[in-house]
């Protein structure tokens, strides 16, 4: 990749947009980390967030860098990275999550980002900028998370009943509200290990293309790691409020068993992606768990109007990201 030459000062207002990003990153998909032990009563909200934001951060020191190469070298042509490319990125990407804060629907933060990195790279270059192989392999993971989340959080679920038949409900419900503790840990550690990477590739990417760090290193610098880790936790203990309501009380009502085992199964999730290397979505990952779980009480346990109306927003995210992207790329080329 040949660098391009932009000012110090330039380089740290996109990459202070980035950190914004994933600051907003982690306030929009907080509910993934505790709507479900929120809702079932295991932890206040406020203790809950401060616990989530301790494991997003924690991860730092758990995860290889695999999906922010990803993100960084495996979405879009690196020969066409620049300035502008990188600023409609994460104006498009955090335009949508605005727009879906809003309206509480919890979408996906890490589709919205590379949305917004197509739709930039269109606007550029056209589709000849693509990845496609590995476009191809997060498109696949937008409907593989929320299968394999439905099935493990439903199979947990049935695992479960099955081992504690003969047990009393009030000495279940004891038991799983501390097992709950293990398990909102274990997807707060896999949140912060996949999310925050996607932000690490992004300013990686920008300081490639602009000659500030050296194409020969095969990591980006550690100020940039620690960062958007801080970032990401920041963000989660703030917490989308709206969003934290739909996840934990409008899908299906949840008990502590529920919630362990929705919790278990995404976590089980993001660390496998994770290990691949693959920027899933913990939105869709625990959408498909809680809903699983739901579903193997009775299908009617299950709001299935609400369920639809969030795959919608999923199907959306990335063409209306690109599309807000693709204008920030247009208005970056004239006002920057």
């Amino acid at each position: 990749m040949s660098s391009i030459h932009l000012g110090l000062w330039a380089v740290i207002f996109l990459v202070a947009i980035a950190l914004i990003f994933d600051f907003m990153n982690g306030f929009h998909d907080a509910a993934n980390s505790i709507a479900t032990v929120v809702s079932t009563g295991v932890l206040k909200p406020h203790h809950a967030v401060i616990f989530a934001a301790s494991f997003n951060v924690i991860a730092y020191f758990i995860f290889h860098l695999k999906v922010a190469s990803t993100v960084g070298r495996g979405t879009i042509d690196p020969s066409i990275i620049d300035h502008y490319v990188v600023f409609g990125a994460l104006i498009g990407a955090i335009g949508w999550n605005i727009i879906t804060w809003y309206y509480g629907i919890p979408s996906s933060s890490s589709h919205a980002l590379i949305g917004g990195l197509v739709g930039s790279a269109l606007a550029k270059a056209g589709p000849g900028s693509l990845n496609i192989d590995g476009l191809c392999k997060t498109i696949a993971f937008i409907f593989i998370s929320p299968l394999l989340g439905f099935f493990l959080g439903s199979l947990l679920m049935l695992g479960v009943s099955w081992l504690y038949l003969r047990t009393t409900p009030s000495k279940v419900d004891r038991r799983f509200r501390r097992y709950q503790l293990i398990s909102a840990g274990l997807y707060s550690l896999g949140h912060g290990g996949n999310d925050a990477q996607k932000t690490i590739g992004i300013i990686w990417m920008l300081l490639l293309a602009t000659g500030y760090t050296s194409a020969t290193i095969d990591a980006p610098p550690i100020w940039v790691i620690a960062a958007c880790y801080l970032a990401i936790g920041l963000g989660t203990l703030f917490g989308g409020w709206r969003i934290v309501r739909t996840m934990g009380q409008k899908i299906t009502k949840l008990k502590p068993v529920g919630g362990f085992c929705a919790e278990f199964g995404g976590a089980v999730s993001l660390f496998l992606a994770s290990w691949l290397g693959i920027p899933v979505s913990t939105t869709h990952t625990i959408t498909g768990a809680i809903v699983g779980v739901g579903a193997t009480q009775k299908l009617a346990a299950v709001r299935w109007g609400v369920a639809g109306n969030i795959v919608w927003a999923w199907i959306l995210t990335i063409p209306a990201s690109a599309t807000m992207a693709a204008l920030a790329w247009w208005l970056g080329q004239h006002f920057l």
